[in-house]
């Protein structure tokens, strides 16, 4: 079962690169964040031509979650974190596909920091971890994957000194992140590619970030306990990031038994 993560920066926008990417690599579960669309906006019927059944939690113009099932449609447990005092903000969506239950997640990115977006930003972290420690109570596979907008050691950023005021390298951030792990999640990625080679999924359109592979490793998949026990593989779909009109991410996937 391949569970992917892919941070499309607008939907529309990309769906050529979107419907080349799942011709491709035919993930059985896509989450895909930053949508920027809602309602009839939701280019339902490309996705569904495509094969694939689809929820989401969408937004005019900004975030946007969903979660794509290939052959089947997932079956929606959770929109929005709980005791979310901003649910105009569309960041979480959740659904079990297959037994294995998967959430895709757009984290707040934080910029300009110290500020109040920083603040939302380690206050959403607060709500994601108390629900991470409710789904592992329910000893199930689940794969939390998405944009976490954290590069989780100095390894996962091209350069310390440029992102030395990030909001997404602050020990902050970091710390939330280690929280959240030291539940019993395991970092896909970092399980089969260990330190100390980088493997970025983000490059900026600026400065010439990705003919120079200035990039960060962001976007995450980590494992429940159960889920972690069915690794075989994960990796990072680079190549998708240098097509012609394409996110600023590149896919990147998990593979379970």
């Amino acid at each position: 079962m391949r569970i992917a993560t892919y941070n499309v920066n607008g939907i529309n926008a990309r769906l050529p690169r979107l419907l080349e990417w799942l011709e491709e690599a035919r993930p059985d579960v896509a989450c895909l964040q930053e949508l920027k669309a809602d309602g009839e906006k939701i280019p339902i019927q490309a996705i569904t031509d495509a094969g694939y059944g689809a929820i989401w939690h969408g937004q005019k113009g900004f975030n946007g979650v969903a979660i794509l099932a290939r052959g089947e449609q997932p079956v929606e447990r959770r929109r929005g974190l709980p005791d979310d005092p901003d649910e105009t903000h569309s960041r979480y969506i959740e659904a079990e596909v297959g037994g294995v239950v998967v959430a895709s997640i757009y984290l707040p990115n934080g910029n300009p920091q110290p500020g109040p977006k920083f603040d939302y930003k380690l206050a959403w972290m607060e709500r994601l971890i108390d629900h991470a420690a409710s789904l592992l109570v329910e000893e199930k596979p689940v794969v939390l994957a998405g944009d976490y907008n954290v590069t989780p050691r100095d390894i996962d950023t091209f350069s310390v000194l440029a992102m030395a005021d990030d909001a997404l390298t602050q020990p902050e951030s970091r710390a939330a992140l280690r929280r959240l792990l030291h539940q019993g999640w395991t970092d896909a990625i970092r399980a089969r590619h260990p330190e100390p080679a980088p493997l970025y999924t983000f490059w900026d359109y600026q400065a010439g970030a990705w003919p120079r592979d200035a990039g960060f490793r962001i976007d995450h998949l980590l494992l429940s306990p159960q889920a972690a026990d069915r690794l075989v593989d994960a990796n990072v779909d680079k190549a998708v990031r240098g097509r012609e009109k394409a996110s600023d991410h590149a896919p990147t996937w998990v593979e379970l038994r």
